[in-house]
């Protein structure tokens, strides 16, 4: 059975992008696309995913507040943070206090195959610019 995967951000283009990264690994198949925050709570509750990408920056409900509401109805879904921004201490740290396991740049679109590998395995994956 494969791996069910969530991607909400608002922009199509990477939405399309991660899909095509993650449904090239075996066993991996993108189950929903959210286009804002508000959205992929509905999608997580609809759908099910055994895994959730969320952009920081989306419409009505950014990634960090999404995670929030989604971690409180599903605890056990793991989520990876997916921004333009380079990973500050201060963004990580608000990532792992509202659920994400993990999270990467999208500037490093191959490090998100990376990401989901290790947090469907259960692992913490943060990079931080100083890991460049």
């Amino acid at each position: 059975m494969p791996i069910r995967i969530l991607i909400a951000d608002d922009d199509p283009a990477i939405r399309g992008l991660f899909r095509r990264l993650l449904e090239a690994q075996p066993n991996w198949q993108v189950c929903g696309e959210a286009v804002n925050g508000v959205d992929a709570v509905e999608q997580v509750k609809q759908v099910a995913p055994d895994l959730a990408i969320l952009d920081l920056g989306m419409p009505l409900m950014n990634g960090i507040e999404a995670a929030r509401e989604i971690s409180q109805s599903n605890p056990a879904l793991p989520m990876l943070l997916i921004s333009v921004q380079e990973m500050s201490d201060q963004l990580v740290e608000a990532a792992k206090n509202a659920g994400f396991k993990g999270a990467v740049t999208k500037s490093r679109g191959r490090e998100v195959v990376t990401g989901v590998e290790a947090v469907l395995q259960n692992e913490l994956f943060f990079r931080r610019d100083e890991l460049r």
